[in-house]
C-alpha cells in the first residue's frame, strides 16, 4: 500500500521528519553505551518491521539481528510476515521456539488464564532477547508504540522492557504511516494488529476500540490536554472518553520506573554525571 493511500491526520509527524529523528536517536543511544548494534524481537507485525526498518536506515542491515521467536500457538502468518520483513530489510535473523521454556511455567496456569499465560510468553521472549544482546554485544531495541503505553497494552518486563525504544512517541497510526514510508511488505501494513499470544487473539478486540480512533482522542486528550467537556464538543463521546480517560491513568505505574526510597545527600547517579560538579562525579 503506497503511503498516499493512507490517511494523515494533520497531527500526525510527517514520516520523513520522524524517521530521520528516529535514526539520530538510534545512532547516538548506541554511541553513548558504546555499542554499535541492536537485536529486536521479530513478530511479523507493524512495529517490530517498523522498527527494524528504522534501525537498518540508521545504522545498516549488518547491525541489526531480528530474532523470530514462536509459541506452538503463534500463526504461521506470523514466521511468514516476519520472514518477508527480514528480506525486504537485508536483515540476518534466527529463530528460537520458546515453548520448552515457557511450557515449564505455564503447567501450572489454567489454560483459560490467557493474560497471564500471554504475559508468560512476552517474558520468555524478553529472556531470549537480552540473552542475545549479551552474545552480541547489543542493544535491545524496543517495538512499543505511545498507543500501547498510554493504554498500558503491554507486559512489563516483557515486551516492553528494552535498551532503547525508537517508537515510544509515536503513534500506532504515525507507524503505519512509516510502514508504508519504509517500503515494508502490504502484509505487515494492512493485517489486522496482534500480540499473536493466543489463536484468533486481536488487539482492537480486545480494547474495544480502532487503534485509528483511539490515536484521535488520545492526541487531543494528552497532546492538546483537552478536558472531557472539550473533548465532546471536539465529537468525542462521553463512555469512550471515561473509558479511555480511567484506562491511561490506572495505566501510569506501567509507564514509570519503580518508585525508591531516597535519603538526602544520595544524588540520581546519572544527574550527578551531568553536572559535574568539583567534588562530585565526572
Amino acid at each position: 500500500m503506497h503511503i498516499n493511500n493512507l490517511p494523515r491526520p494533520e497531527w500526525a509527524f510527517d514520516p520523513a521528519m520522524a524517521a530521520e529523528h528516529c535514526g539520530a536517536f538510534i545512532r547516538e543511544t548506541l554511541e553513548q553505551a558504546g555499542l554499535d548494534r541492536v537485536v529486536l524481537g521479530l513478530s511479523g507485525g507493524i512495529d517490530s518491521a517498523v522498527s527494524a526498518g528504522l534501525a537498518v536506515r540508521a545504522l545498516g542491515a549488518d547491525r541489526v539481528r531480528g530474532v523470530m521467536m514462536p509459541y506452538t500457538s503463534s500463526s504461521a502468518e506470523s514466521l511468514t510476515d516476519a520472514a518477508a520483513v527480514a528480506e525486504t530489510l537485508g536483515l540476518e535473523t534466527e529463530k528460537v521456539s520458546i515453548a520448552p521454556m515457557a511450557d515449564a511455567f505455564l503447567q501450572d496456569i489454567p489454560e483459560d488464564a490467557l493474560l497471564r499465560r500471554g504475559n508468560v510468553m512476552a517474558r520468555c521472549r524478553m529472556i531470549v532477547l537480552y540473552d542475545r544482546s549479551a552474545r552480541d554485544a547489543a542493544l535491545v531495541l524496543g517495538t512499543g508504540n505511545r498507543t500501547e503505553g498510554l493504554l498500558g497494552y503491554t507486559t512489563m518486563f516483557g515486551d516492553n522492557a528494552c535498551g532503547l525504544n525508537p517508537l515510544a512517541h509515536l503513534y500506532k497510526t504515525e507507524v503505519r504511516l512509516l510502514s508504508a514510508w519504509l517500503g515494508l511488505p502490504e502484509s505487515v501494513l494492512t493485517k489486522a494488529p496482534s500480540a499473536d499470544l493466543w489463536t484468533g487473539q486481536s488487539d482492537e478486540d480486545e480494547l474495544g476500540f480502532t487503534y485509528a480512533e483511539v490515536d484521535e482522542l488520545l492526541h487531543a486528550m494528552v497532546d492538546r490536554r483537552l478536558d472531557d467537556e472539550a473533548l465532546q464538543d471536539a465529537g468525542f463521546a462521553a463512555d469512550f472518553i471515561r473509558k479511555v480517560r480511567t484506562r491511561v491513568r490506572a495505566m501510569a505505574f506501567k509507564r514509570q520506573l519503580a518508585p525508591v526510597a531516597e535519603f538526602a545527600g544520595r544524588l540520581d547517579p546519572d544527574r550527578a554525571l551531568a553536572m559535574g560538579k568539583d567534588g562530585g562525579f565526572h
